[in-house]
């Protein structure tokens, strides 16, 4: 197989799956790991996948929604940083909305020290996460779970969340656009979302440089809701006057 009609086995394998390892390529490909490597590497030059760790995965689209394995090597970097610094906007006897994304399961890791928070989520990694925290009360909203991000999702979910309210929220997005607004792949993600922002005194944004100019499937809420956005790197000028104009503190 030619190198070039080899990479464009691996696209089509990806489109399938998603991701896949560097090891499961090369024994699909009969082929040495780094050659391999070097494909990937040639591959994601060219904006057609991204490389993660181990491997690699198809870029994410307004429709097509990563597995949470998958998700979680992606710009692990830019989460444990972003998760540092939104825990230095918590304070002992907050209470707390946190969603399933991977950057909240980051965020979680961070919270287990502090001794007297209360942490509301939809999600049952985030749970079990804090579930370390000696000192941290979890209240966990069921609902119907969904098997790819194992969060509760639906009518009943929004309703439960709806019954709180909370000191701070911290929520994640699939795309940060100054027209269309802050959005998610998943429209009941994005419901789950825009409920916990609704019912909170301060709403956070942690996004990092990926989800700027991007719009994904649906929208959680306009710019009128969040107080701060916590982010990895300095936006650009524009960004910079669209958050001072919204009253909107960026955190670096």
């Amino acid at each position: 197989m030619l190198a070039e009609q080899r990479r464009e086995y691996i696209y089509k394998l990806l489109m399938q799956k998603g991701s896949i390892t560097v090891s499961e390529l090369s024994l699909l490909c009969r082929i040495g790991e780094e050659t391999i490597r070097r494909d990937l590497n040639k591959m994601a030059a060219a904006g057609r996948i991204e490389k993660i760790h181990g491997g690699a995965c198809i870029r994410e689209s307004m429709h097509r929604v990563l597995p949470v394995s998958t998700r979680r090597g992606l710009n692990m970097d830019a989460k444990q940083r972003i998760a540092l610094k939104c825990c230095d906007l918590v304070e002992e006897g907050d209470t707390i909305f946190l969603d399933g994304s991977t950057t909240a399961q980051a965020i979680a890791e961070v919270l287990i020290p502090f001794s007297n928070l209360i942490v509301i989520t939809n999600s049952l990694d985030v749970a079990q996460i804090l579930a370390a925290g000696e000192s941290i009360k979890i209240i966990g909203i069921g609902g119907t779970m969904r098997n790819t991000t194992k969060t509760f999702v639906g009518h009943s979910t929004v309703m439960d969340i709806g019954a709180f309210y909370a000191d701070k929220c911290i929520i994640c997005c699939d795309g940060a656009d100054r027209s269309c607004g802050i959005t998610d792949a998943h429209e009941q993600e994005a419901e789950v979302r825009k409920t916990m922002l609704s019912h909170s005194k301060t709403r956070i944004l942690a996004a990092d440089r990926s989800k700027f100019d991007k719009t994904s499937f649906s929208r959680i809420c306009t710019w009128d809701l969040p107080d701060i956005i916590v982010t990895d790197i300095e936006p650009d000028e524009k960004w910079k006057a669209f958050f001072q104009e919204k009253s909107i503190r960026c955190e670096i």
